[in-house]
Formats: C-alpha cells, structure tokens, sequence
C-alpha cells in the first residue's frame, strides 16, 4: 500500500480582533479579560502564545516569579480555614451549578480549546462532556465519600470507633497543555470539594481554556482566592510549587515526574504523578474487524495523538490481520484534516512546533530502520503549520526510537501475533503502563486478557474513552506512568488526611486490679476467637 493524503479544510483568516485571527474565535477583548484572572506581582514578565492553526498571537501571559507564587500559596493558605468550614453540601451545590455553566457556555469553551491546543472540535467536546461529567459526579457524591465512618471497635458496645477525613491544606496542581479543560477539572474541583484550596499552574500554551473554568467556578460560587492560577516556566517557580503544596497533583512527562517527587521527597508530602504511556491495543482473532478498525482510528488519533491514554501500538492476530489493516488503513484515509471552528474536521493540528518536530523525527527513524508507512508520514502545511498526517507503520523493529518511546501523536504501529501469551507479553514489554485496549466478541475471554496486563485501565472494545468517561473509577497509571489516580473515590480522598478516633467505656484494654495476666490474656484469646465469627468484624 501507498501513503495517500487525507482530505483536507482550511480555515480563512481574518483580522486581529479575534484570537489567533481564526473565523469565529472569541474577541481578543474576551481573552485579556481571561488573562486579568492570573495572579500576578511585581515582576511578572510575559509571554505572547500562538494559535497552532494559525501560528498568530493568542494571549500575552503575564509569568509569575518565585515570590509571586509563593504569595499566592499564602493567599491560599489564608483562604483554607474558611473554605474548609463551608458545608460539603454548599461545595456540592457549587459544583452542579459550575456542571450547568460549563454546558450552558460549552460554544465558547469549543472554541478556546480549539484556538488553543488546536484539536478538532469533536475531540474538544471530550473535554466539555468530561469536565461536566466530574463536576455532577462530585456534586453528587463527596458528602457521601467524606462523611465520617463508623467502624467496628475492639471491644463491641465498649469501644466506639470513627474514621474521618480533612483536607490536606493547599493543594499544588501543575496541568498540561494536551487537555487543558478536562485535566483541570478531574484535578482541581475533588480537591476543592474536599476542603483544600488550590494552586494551579497551567501550560501557557492552553492557559485560556484553564480560566474560562477559573471564570465560571467564581459564577458558580467559589470564594475568591480558594483556586488561584499562576502561570510560568517549571524552571522558574516549579520549586516554589513543590516546595509550598501541601498536596501536589502533576500530570506531564516521566523524567519531570521523577524529578519532583525527588524535591517533594524531602519534606514527606504526599502527591500523584500521571506520566507517560506507550499504550498497547490487543486485536483478538475473534474481533469484529470492522468494529477494531473503527475504534483504532479513534483511539490512535483522537487529539492528534497528543492524548496520555491513546493508543501508539497495536497487536493483531495474524489470521485477521491484513483485514484489519486494509479497514484501519482505509478508515484514516478518509479523515478530514481542519483547522476551522466546527465538527468538520476529523482529525486537528499538533499543539506546538516541538511536537511536530518530535513526530516527524519519530517517522523519519523509523523509516531509515526499515519500517513501511502504509499511509500518512507527512507534515501538511497546505491545512495549517502544524498539521501532520495520521500515520500507519508496519515493520517496526526495536531498533527505532518509536518501537518504546512515546511518540505523542497521530503515528500507530501494527504487529501481527500467533499466540495470545506472546501478544500479552509484548504488551507488557515497557516501562510505561497507562492505557490499553483489548477487542474481542467474547468478552469474558478479552476481561481475562485484561487482567494480565499490567496498566492501570484497560478499556474492551472501546479504546480510552469507556475507562476516561466512567469517571467514578479511579484513572491512573503503573510502572513509570505515574503514582496515585483520579477520578472516583481514589481522586476525592487522595486530597485528605485519614485520622482515626476511638473512645473507650468501661472495661479496659489491660487486666483489671488483681487480675492475673494469665487469665486475662486467656479470657481475650476466647472472647477473639468469638469475634471472629460475628459478621462484619
């Protein structure tokens, strides 16, 4: 097979009084009345950000020092008492009022997450239904999750027991720029609902899309100062952030990760870390071909692949192989690259010029390693600077930097298999263990198949988005894809301190006056023995 382009719509530029210039964007007016939402200081410098499909200036960003931030943490710490004492009732109310405002403005979120990150609006709604879908589930459920626990104590009627939660303090969270919205929102609003207050430093480049949420959670009811947004080079105030959370949530690269729990290791604070993935796709001999290659499309190129959980690897058996290829193939072709403001465009841009710059050096290795590019490989300045087309390889060895690095972006290798041992195997041949994806007819067999690989979401016949959207189950990653999940109860309580509280009545927990040890510790190794067969101890 040959590459063959993917069918393309462009976008008409207009003038200056909409972001980026992009048709239909808001006004500029509208992203420097976002920008005023930054904390800033004395000495804040700035930076101009552009719009991937247009490479024209989005925002100038005011960027925090390191006394700028730590000022904000001092606000926030200030704010915490109060914030902490608000019913969990009144945080809840705050929440669905914020799900409502989300989907009542979701036009203009579309927009500023396309000018922004440059995806497709389709993908971009990911982050509108997802940031909904977080905010109605801890809405509805926190109350339940942090109420105080009753549990059985020692001695039944004597001992009282009771396990309750408090917020951490302030809580440090540094967002990426591939889903600006969604990540905000599954790692800012549980630690809010449970009492903390925030810091949150998201990615310049899709600062807009994090304060438009910023906005409507003021609207909604959030008291000023219980989340505030600093923006900034890691380099510059990384070190303040790890130094002054309480808690500290980052979702980004591996080698960053391990760089901040090292400088969070020292003062014994707690954090979560959501890193990289090289995410495997198991195709099992009795899949539906149609249905894997369709859902494969979806899952490789969602985003442009610039998603954490996307699928960069797939394993297919031999006997259905050249179909499923042919189908995939045929699938991606039909792709409609865009850079416009509407559901056009199948597939969007990359985000910035180092992303293309990384893809393209992906391809072009593993071509001079031997790979075939069965479709795509391109970059296409003819849709917008930073487009690149999806992209199929076969013939991936593992001397190609792709064959185990993350690649970040809509490029997908396809591996045949006879034995399912040896697909799983491979599977779980990385460093890395986030997402994966299994497809079969049965799905008692592909659940059995799921439970052996070693991620920490496995999504059947579906590629991330069943596991990404039943947000009460926790979402996170193994091995060097992160510490710790989000979303569910996992995502709630990881922003609280356990303490356990137990009164005791009567008798005590030593012999009494005149009691002999040995006739003590006889008469509780009988009454133990009891206790072991009343239910629910």
């Amino acid at each position: 097979m040959t590459s063959t382009s993917a069918t393309t719509t462009a976008t008409r530029e207009q003038g200056p009084a909409t972001i980026g210039g992009i048709v239909g964007a808001p006004s500029t007016a509208r992203a420097e009345a976002l920008v005023a939402r930054v904390t800033t200081g004395p000495g804040s410098g700035s930076v101009t950000v552009t719009a991937p499909f247009t490479e024209r200036p989005t925002a100038v960003l005011p960027q925090a020092t390191d006394d700028i931030t730590r000022a904000a943490f001092a606000r926030a710490r200030r704010a915490q008492p109060s914030w902490a004492t608000t019913s969990v009732a009144e945080r809840q109310r705050i929440l669905l009022r914020l799900h409502e405002l989300v989907l009542a403005h979701q036009d203009e979120g579309l927009d500023l997450i396309q000018v922004e990150s440059g995806k497709a609006r389709l993908d971009a709604f990911d982050e509108i239904s997802a940031t909904a879908l977080v905010s109605a589930y801890y809405g509805k459920h926190s109350a339940r999750l942090l109420a105080p626990r009753r549990a059985p104590g020692v001695f039944p009627l004597l001992t009282r027991a009771t396990h309750i939660r408090h917020p951490r303090g302030v809580v440090g969270v540094i967002s990426p720029w591939n889903y600006p919205l969604a990540l905000t929102a599954m790692d800012v609003l549980p630690a809010l609902v449970a009492g903390n207050t925030v810091v949150q430093k998201p990615d310049n480049q899709t600062a807009l899309s994090a304060l438009w949420l910023h906005e409507l959670a003021e609207r909604a009811g959030l008291p000023r100062d219980a989340w505030q947004i600093v923006l900034g080079r890691g380099s510059v105030i990384g070190t303040a952030i790890a130094e002054e959370s309480d808690y500290l949530c980052f979702t980004g690269s591996t080698p960053t990760g391990k760089k901040l729990a090292s400088a969070i290791a020292g003062r014994l604070t707690d954090y979560s870390l959501e890193l990289g993935g090289k995410n495997p796709m198991i195709v099992l001999p009795d899949a539906d071909v149609a249905a894997a290659a369709a859902g494969a499309v979806t899952a490789c190129f969602s985003s442009a692949g610039q998603l954490c959980v996307s699928v960069e690897r797939i394993y297919v058996h031999d006997s259905i192989r050249d179909r499923f290829l042919a189908e995939f193939v045929q699938r991606t072709r039909a792709l409609r690259l865009g850079a416009s403001l509407d559901y056009r465009a199948g597939m969007g841009s990359l985000t910035t010029a180092e992303q293309l710059r990384a893809v393209s050096e992906h391809v072009a290795n593993a071509r001079a390693h031997g790979a075939t590019v069965v479709t795509g490989g391109r970059a296409r300045p003819d849709v917008g600077p930073l487009f690149y087309e999806p992209t199929i390889l076969t013939d991936v060895t593992d001397r190609a930097a792709l064959f185990a690095d993350e690649t970040f972006g809509p490029v997908v290798s396809v591996y045949g298999y006879t034995d399912v041992d040896d697909a799983i195997e491979r599977a779980n041949d990385t460093p890395f263990g986030l997402n994966a994806s299994v497809w079969s007819r049965d799905t008692r067999r592909a659940q059995e198949v799921a439970t052996r690989l070693r991620t920490g979401t496995v999504n059947i016949n579906e590629g991330y988005a069943a596991t990404f959207g039943t947000v009460g189950i926790p979402m996170g990653g193994m091995k060097e894809s992160g510490v710790g999940r989000r979303n569910g109860a996992d995502g709630l309580l990881k922003y609280t301190e356990s303490q356990s509280i137990a009164v005791q009545h009567g008798l005590k927990l030593r012999p009494m006056r005149g009691v002999p040890p040995t006739l003590w510790t006889k008469a509780l190794s009988v009454g133990l023995r009891v206790l072991r067969r009343i239910p629910g101890r």
